[in-house]
């Protein structure tokens, strides 16, 4: 027996993206955001309305990252969430963490959060808030890339967002090889 719950906003997992720009007088804004993910093998999509200080920023710089956030700092994540850019002109700060300069774009990394991807604006739709850009660079904390230069994401304790019941819940173990676990069935 199935039950049919409506159009939801629901999809598993869901990122947590931390969106990070620079204002207009060089202080940092993050927001949270959950609706987005990889377009094109070097491309992001993000639904992000015009009201967001964020995306403001984005409009006039044509830069910004893309981290994504962990069991480590859920707490500050969420609370970048909560608070708008538009009325706390702080916020950043009073989340506790900190940033540095991307290596290739003008915009922040978040020091605390090990991947950040540094991306370039190609297109943003006023009409449906759907905000194109491309992939500069993956960005990652030396601490959590592996031998064979991949990342160890099981180390990095990233979150994703239950929409259903509002909650971040942390990725699991590894359950089987990709491209190859469906091997079995051939």
């Amino acid at each position: 027996m199935r039950k049919s719950l409506g159009a939801k906003t629901m999809m598993y997992p869901m990122p947590v993206l931390m969106i990070a720009t620079y204002n207009e007088d060089g202080s940092v804004d993050v927001m949270n955001a959950a609706w987005g993910g990889i377009e094109t093998d070097n491309r992001i999509g993000m639904c992000l309305s015009d009201d967001h200080k964020t995306t403001k920023n984005i409009l006039r710089t044509k830069e910004f990252t893309v981290s994504f956030g962990t069991e480590s700092a859920v707490k500050a994540c969420d609370y970048l969430g909560l608070v708008s850019g538009n009325k706390v002109k702080d916020k950043f700060e009073k989340s506790g963490l900190t940033s540095s300069k991307a290596d290739k774009v003008n915009a922040p990394i978040i020091n605390e959060l090990p991947i950040a991807i540094e991306c370039k604006l190609v297109a943003y739709d006023e009409e449906t808030c759907h905000l194109v850009a491309d992939i500069v660079n993956i960005n990652v904390d030396d601490m959590y890339v592996k031998e064979d230069g991949k990342i160890d994401v099981e180390k990095v304790g990233i979150i994703t967002y239950d929409s259903s019941n509002h909650k971040y819940i942390k990725l699991g173990n590894i359950v089987a090889d990709a491209f190859k676990i469906g091997r079995e069935i051939k």
